[in-house]
């Protein structure tokens, strides 16, 4: 099981456990976690599961691929050059074991 912290604006912290291969986007959606939507199932389609990793979580995270590179170009809160990414595409036990991050103000 990975551990995944989600930071809202006004503090509020949501902390998962998810278990291996669950995305960051399919651990929020599935325990109701506010500002994640998830619209396109985790496709890299839609950007409404932006996040922003906490700075000492990058490392060793997978690369952005081209279509979640194209789609961080259309999120709704503004893009941040090194801690955007779609939580769909951030895998438990493959891309980490534990993980912080801090859910964009808007998501649509």
């Amino acid at each position: 099981m990975a551990k995944v912290s989600f930071h809202h604006g006004d503090g509020a912290v949501d902390i998962i456990e998810a278990d291996d291969g669950i995305s960051v986007m399919r651990a929020a959606v599935t325990n109701g976690v506010a500002g994640i939507v998830g619209e396109c199932g985790g496709q890299a389609m839609c950007a409404t599961c932006h996040v922003y990793v906490r700075e000492e979580y990058l490392e060793g995270l997978s690369g952005i691929g081209g279509d979640e590179d194209e789609m961080l170009d259309c999120t709704a809160s503004p893009r941040d050059a090194v801690r955007s990414r779609l939580g769909c595409q951030l895998r438990a036990g493959e891309d980490f074991a534990e993980i912080e991050v801090d859910v964009p103000a808007e998501q649509s």
